[in-house]
């Protein structure tokens, strides 16, 4: 007994304890675990969690609470020890899962079809209509292989006898898998040679039987329908993962869910109904899609017929009522989900299965009947009250807590809108082991829930052999819930005999089939990719304009500074890291004069004079470098942040580590930083980008999207470019050009090729004319052509012409005698260059991205 572990570990003696029995000693199936914790250094525990949650952050796994008023993306909580079920026991649960998930999908198909359930009397008529969640417009759609609850999810607690009950069922739009699926990512590597020891069931057949039956049921749907267009042998149905946006407390999970199944993630805008048939509006045309795997509510899929909501899709309804699409799961399903049903369920069972239920639900009362509402008043103290509706959600109310004027009003809202509410005995939950680490780290108790997820199959139902363990957020907690903060486990299911590695269903490819472009690129995420470019140069160039500034304030003084720093203080102020407004009047009275660029310079050859105190510019830069409040760095980079997010699905694990590493706080909030740790921020920011600059050249192909991104960067790059040189044009001519070739990041190139001090016409030459240097203004006009160039072979001209007399100009410029400080013509023509490019911009945005459904952007129905 690993007694120092178990010191804290007290267990609840009215409870069931997942670990030990009644005596306190170790359940078979939790031995090796114990066991291996035991003859463990205390310290490699430590190093476990530390390990899991690291992981957790660098993978951007969160979990959004909507009440949070700023919009936090909460981590997600995860406990690095596991949920360990035997296989005796998993074989009862995935049984009673399947027959409920079986029972359901036909009280589905018979609520909007036949009702005979209704005329029977098996289900008030009142219950039905009237729930919230009743769709009338979804009466009689029809279901191929009469499967309309397509993913299933139940959530089960464990009775202090050792049985299990069913809490709810989750059939809208069930959450979760996608968790369970990462959680066992994680965990895996933690705890490698027990997973084998243990013998604990993969997750990965799960999702791919899931993934093959929608792909099934997609091939149906492309044959049948009132507009029928059967796939080509080797074509794939497309399958579309629906999502509210962002802002889902879930969204991190449909992301992931959409990357593994190879599905992409779209928002309702994203589709389109033409003529009863949901469409994708990507670059190459209108898409038809076959299935809709569904994260939005019922009422909020069809602001034409259900709600006027703006997440979902006008005429989806319609679409699925005339079979042209497979909604999973089906529009209404949501009505499944009230408590009010669980009590009618036994019959139900008995009724269309033959048989009775195999696990048994919470007892329950639907207060809408008469003698229930009745029963529950007299025994409030026992029961836990709940809205019968999803669609009228409001806090669980323990009728224990009622006393005195509180309990007669609670009983006047019953008695006034019982059909509003139900009742339930209270459940005492199940506890299972946590790793709590601190002063004293070891194993303490929390209470647990379990849900586990069943998916269709034209041959019935399979279970997730595993699922996703709720733990409650402290030792008292009486509800599970993940917006009050709730943590989770994996879940690891053993198997009777040793776990055969998992290998995909082989599928015959033809060359006709093989695919070279993402022919399924939306235009927001097309719009969101070129946008990430363009962000992630925006926090290249901040850091770097940061860290050039910061240089001259920390290592010159002010007397010794030449003609270059007022050009960079005024950069800073032109790219808002300075607020010219707070002190408009300069500190010189000296006589000003006008550079032919407009900057003010000194007639007597001195430095012009300066705007800002090196107090104040020092106070506001390192405020810029760490602060989210104002803009610099963090903010831009919080901006990055937020447009990835909107990319989940698109980048690997290994991308998104580098993204969150960037965004994590070096100080606190508010604090300021010192110098040295200033610099450090500035170089690890660049560090981090350049590193995202490397997946975006070596880890993503060049596809459609890839070549939006990068037009964004180099459109980026290109006018922040024009806008430094044309700055530098007008400084005095005797002033240093280190900075500008600093901020360029081309010191090392000069140095390298004419080692000796910078001067004009080889500095212009290299940033303004030299096609090898990646961040000349030449490259940058090169490369976008030629992205363009690509993209016009399969969509038309797209505003390639716009830079090319401005490229002739560039090639057009004589070493010897245009590329001079003293060419007034210089400055004009990066003007020009730079409203050529946001000419570019707005061309590009209003071709691709308002979708206007014109020639280019043709329907495409197979």
């Amino acid at each position: 007994m690993p007694s120092p572990l178990l010191a804290h570990y007290l267990a609840a003696p009215d409870s069931f304890d997942e670990m030990l029995d009644a005596a306190r000693v170790p359940r078979a199936h939790w031995r090796a675990m114990l066991a291996n914790l035991e003859h463990e250094a205390p310290s490699m525990m430590r190093q476990r969690n530390e390990m899991v949650q690291r992981q957790v952050r660098e993978n951007g796994v969160t979990y959004n609470v909507p009440a949070d008023r700023d919009g936090r993306q909460r981590p997600w909580d995860l406990n690095a020890l596991p949920l360990i079920l035997p296989p005796d026991e998993w074989s009862v649960i995935e049984a009673a899962v399947i027959q409920r998930a079986t029972l359901l999908n036909q009280i589905l198909g018979d609520v909007y079809g036949e009702q005979q359930m209704l005329r029977e009397g098996l289900l008030p008529p009142a219950l039905i209509h009237g729930h919230a969640g009743f769709l009338r417009p979804c009466h009689d759609i029809a279901h191929h292989d009469n499967v309309a609850l397509h993913f299933y999810a139940v959530d089960l607690a464990r009775a202090p006898d050792g049985g299990w009950w069913v809490v709810a069922d989750r059939t809208q739009a069930p959450s979760g898998a996608g968790y369970a699926l990462e959680n066992r990512a994680i965990i895996s590597p933690t705890f490698p040679d027990l997973l084998r020891e243990l013998k604990v069931q993969p997750l990965s057949r799960f999702f791919r039987t899931m993934h093959d039956s929608l792909v099934h049921w997609g091939r149906r749907c492309a044959a049948s329908g009132d507009t029928p267009a059967p796939l080509r042998d080797g074509d794939m149905p497309l399958i579309v993962l629906l999502t509210a946006g962002p802002r889902t407390a879930s969204y991190y999970e449909q992301a992931y869910l959409a990357r593994y199944l190879g599905m992409p993630l779209v928002e309702g805008g994203d589709l389109t109904v033409r003529d009863g048939v949901v469409y994708l509006k990507t670059l190459a045309g209108l898409q038809r899609v076959h299935v809709i795997l569904r994260r939005v509510d019922d009422e909020a899929c069809d602001p034409l017929e259900l709600d006027s909501s703006m997440l979902g899709v006008a005429g989806l309804t319609q679409a699925a009522r005339r079979g042209n699409v497979l909604v999973a799961n089906s529009l209404g399903s949501s009505l499944l989900e009230s408590g009010a049903l669980l009590g009618f369920l036994p019959a139900l069972s008995r009724r269309l299965l033959g048989e009775p239920l195999k696990m048994p639900s919470v007892a329950t009362w639907w207060c809408g009947e008469p003698p229930a509402l009745e029963a529950v008043i007299e025994k409030l103290d026992r029961l836990v009250i709940k809205p019968s509706f999803s669609q009228r959600p409001q806090s669980a109310v323990f009728g224990r807590d009622l006393d005195g004027a509180a309990r007669v009003a609670f009983i006047a809202r019953l008695r006034a809108n019982p059909g509003n509410f139900i009742a339930q005995e209270v459940v005492r939950l199940s506890q299972a082991p946590v790793w709590k680490g601190g002063a004293t780290p070891g194993l303490q108790a929390r209470a647990i829930g379990l849900r586990v997820f069943a998916c269709a199959t034209p041959n019935g139902y399979v279970v997730m052999p595993g699922g996703l363990t709720r733990v409650a957020t402290g030792p008292d907690a009486r509800v599970l819930t993940m917006h009050m903060g709730g943590a989770s486990k994996d879940t690891w299911v053993q198997a009777r005999t040793r776990v055969d590695v998992q290998r995909p269903q082989h599928r015959s490819i033809t060359s006709e089939n093989l695919v070279r472009e993402d022919t399924n690129l939306s235009s927001r995420v097309a719009e969101n990719l070129l946008w990430f470019g363009r962000h992630a140069e925006r926090c290249d160039n901040t850091g770097r304009l940061l860290r050039v500034a910061l240089h001259f304030l920390f290592n010159v003084r002010f007397d010794q500074r030449g003609a270059e720093w007022p050009t960079v203080e005024a950069l800073c102020i032109h790219f808002q890291l300075l607020d010219a407004a707070k002190k408009p009047a300069p500190v010189s009275a000296q006589t000003q004069s006008q550079s032919p660029g407009g900057q003010t310079q000194s007639q007597t050859g001195a430095a012009p004079a300066t705007i800002f105190s090196d107090a104040e510019i020092e106070s506001a830069l390192l405020l810029a470098v760490v602060s989210p409040d104002v803009p610099g760095l963090v903010r831009q980079q919080h901006q990055l942040h937020q447009v990835a997010g909107q990319l989940h699905e698109r980048f690997s694990v290994d991308n998104w580590r580098a993204l969150n590493r960037m965004v994590q706080p070096a100080v606190h909030a508010g604090e300021r930083p010192s110098q040295s740790a200033a610099m450090t921020i500035l170089d690890d920011a660049a560090a981090s980008l350049m590193t995202l600059a490397g997946f975006a050249l070596d880890g993503m192909t060049r596809d459609l999207g890839w070549r939006f991104m990068s037009i964004g960067r180099r459109l980026e790059r290109l006018q922040f470019q024009c806008e430094v040189l044309q700055r530098a044009l007008a400084m005095d001519r005797n002033g240093n050009l280190e900075w500008l070739l600093e901020l360029s990041d081309s010191i090392v190139t000069y140095r390298a090729r004419y080692r000796a001090q910078p001067e004009w016409l080889p500095v212009l030459d290299l940033l303004l004319c030299d096609e090898s240097n990646p961040r000349s203004v030449l490259f940058q006009i090169d490369g976008i052509q030629g992205t363009l160039q690509r993209i016009e072979q399969t969509h038309g001209a797209c505003g390639a012409h716009l830079l090319a007399p401005l490229k002739d100009e560039l090639n057009a410029l004589a070493p010897g005698t245009d590329l001079n400080y003293g060419n007034a013509s210089l400055s004009a023509l990066l003007n020009r260059i730079q409203l050529a490019s946001a000419a570019l911009s707005e061309q590009i945005s209003v071709q691709f991205f308002s979708y206007t459904g014109n020639g280019q952007q043709r329907k495409r129905t197979s």
